[in-house]
């Protein structure tokens, strides 16, 4: 991928790590540019954003089964994929998250 397409598709990125209503201005933003670059990381993103729900959800029933109040903290799991997934946006790499990077 050259530096122009980066440079072209990195607002597009960027926005598509900033909530799941990000993500979706970020795909219809990109559907008739088809940058590469925001492409991927719309991709990265949505993976982050639906991970963090369902380990949202899983959390909530493990707490409520177990009443282990430090489950709590994986809420944040989605955010912290999506904070990782924003700075390689901003320094234009294309690198995938950890853990469900290769998803889908």
């Amino acid at each position: 991928m050259d530096q122009s397409t980066i440079e072209e598709g990195k607002t597009m990125a960027i926005i598509s790590y900033i909530t799941l209503i990000g993500t979706l201005i970020a795909f219809i933003m990109n559907n008739g540019k088809q940058n590469e670059f925001a492409k991927f990381h719309i991709g990265q993103a949505l993976r982050a954003w639906l991970a963090g729900i369902v380990i949202g959800i899983i959390a909530g029933i493990l707490i409520g089964i177990t009443g282990i109040g430090l489950l709590g903290y994986l809420r944040y799991a989605g955010m912290v994929l999506a904070i990782m997934g924003l700075l390689n946006a901003i320094n234009g790499k294309v690198e995938k998250i950890p853990l469900v990077g290769d998803i889908g």
